[in-house]
């Protein structure tokens, strides 16, 4: 498969040991002391491939891969910078400031979209905390190993995985529960393992869980996915890794074994697909008949640019990957400092998509992943004299809803589904009523304040 050289060892940062990277020399002081506030708080690492090929270090603060990756002040309100920087200042005792951390913590809506209290399945009426099952043809998989990365954006909408509050992770250490699980459900096509990256793992852990699905002979389960940065901030993941050849071979294993295997890759900015590394990752994984598809939120301070979608698009498509969805960044964690409006979301979509070719509009979105499912924002039209957005489902909870456009009234400071009211003198949207049947079902212990 060829030997591959990398040209310096893999080595994370986090909060710990950061100003061990030669360039947070150039960094102020003001800009250090946000790393340690914030950082308190949302989760920091980073690599040294990061840090030395993506980050542009005479761009600093602007650099979006910097950004990407290192904590910034706006990143949590004023009042929530100010209490940690107090304690951090007094220097609290480490309880104090862990206690203190994950107060705050709770209040940045940690699990999104009904994470935790719908889309947790059971086997014999118990709960599987490890396996995650929102879309009727798709189970997600959480492998224990799996629940860290090469490195942390700081949009995550996973960030409690990274905190240490265990009761906020999702985690499962056996494959057998989840090849029961798939058995009891004949509905389930796809399989998609998810972290965390679940490519931080040595390739051994991964064919083991993968391994265990091919085994079981499950005819209906006819595409794995696996969700993974590794290709933007790790690519020698793929080619020198000392078990980078035996995860291709696996890669081989799962495509002749006659099931569709696709790579979800996270590509948040063009300078990500710029390096040899990555390109030549990319070309790897492609010659074991695995596919590559692309997503990535839309970013402020990152990617909020038309020009940068439409080059990124274009490169992937170059590059033999095919562009899947634009999200809008959840409400979760730094929302407040990512987040854009939905019309200026459609917009950017928009003028992005005009510029490209056919081959790469098969990207969908601008696409929130909300509790009822992923609504797409088709723009803003009038109707009857009244302005709107006009929306529709791209998945949903009950399968009945996908593709139903529906209308919401014109609000141009909405950056979210929640910020939106039913157009039309509606009182509700038409998914609703049954949403709150849904969360009835849901028990008491498992519902968030």
């Amino acid at each position: 498969m060829g030997t591959y050289q990398q040209p310096y060892p893999y080595k994370s940062f986090s909060l710990h040991n950061y100003r061990k990277i030669p360039q947070t020399e150039r960094l102020s002081s003001d800009q250090l002391e946000a790393i340690e506030v914030v950082g308190r708080v949302l989760p920091f690492k980073t690599n040294t491939y990061v840090v030395n090929e993506l980050i542009n270090w005479d761009n600093i603060p602007n650099d979006p891969i910097f950004v990407l990756n290192f904590p910034q002040k706006d990143m949590l309100v004023p009042a929530h910078y100010e209490r940690m920087q107090q304690l951090l200042q007094r220097q609290a005792d480490k309880s104090e400031i862990i206690q203190t951390a994950n107060e705050i913590r709770l209040k940045l809506n940690p699990h999104p979209a009904g994470q935790l209290e719908l889309n947790v399945p059971k086997i014999q009426g118990e709960p599987l905390h490890g396996l995650q099952h929102k879309y009727r043809q798709t189970v997600l998989f959480f492998p224990s190993h799996g629940q860290t990365c090469h490195a942390y954006c700081t949009f995550c909408f996973r960030w409690p995985q990274f905190v240490g509050m265990d009761e906020l992770k999702f985690a499962a250490r056996e494959s057998s529960l989840l090849v029961e699980y798939l058995k009891a459900h004949r509905e389930v096509t796809d399989v998609l393992f998810t972290g965390g990256d679940p490519l931080i793992m040595r390739t051994k852990f991964l064919a083991a869980y993968i391994d265990g699905i091919l085994e079981a002979n499950l005819d209906h389960i006819r595409n794995i996915r696996i969700g993974s940065k590794a290709l933007a901030y790790w690519p020698y993941r793929f080619l020198s890794d000392p078990d980078a050849d035996d995860l291709l071979r696996l890669f081989e294993r799962v495509v002749k074994a006659g099931k569709h295997l696709a790579l979800m890759a996270h590509f948040s900015h063009p300078v990500e697909l710029e390096t040899q590394a990555v390109q030549q990752a990319i070309r790897r994984i492609r010659e074991t008949g695995a596919e590559i598809r692309t997503q990535s939120p839309i970013l402020r301070h990152i990617n909020d640019d038309p020009a940068v979608w439409a080059t990124m698009w274009q490169q992937q498509v170059q590059l033999g990957m095919i562009p899947y969805y634009m999200f809008v960044v959840r409400d979760t964690g730094a929302q407040h400092y990512f987040g854009i409006t939905l019309e200026r979301a459609w917009e950017i979509f928009r003028q992005a998509y005009q510029k490209v070719s056919g081959l790469a509009r098969t990207v969908r979105g601008p696409s929130m992943s909300a509790t009822p499912g992923k609504v797409q924002i088709l723009g803003v039209s009038e109707i009857n004299d009244e302005k709107v957005f006009v929306l529709r489902f791209l998945q949903g909870r009950n399968p009945d809803w996908v593709h139903r456009p529906f209308f919401a009234r014109y609000n141009p400071e909405a950056i979210w589904l929640d910020d939106l009211e039913p157009a039309f003198g509606e009182q509700e949207f038409f998914f609703e009523s049954e949403m709150r049947e849904q969360m009835k079902k849901v028990p008491a212990s498992l519902q968030l304040n």
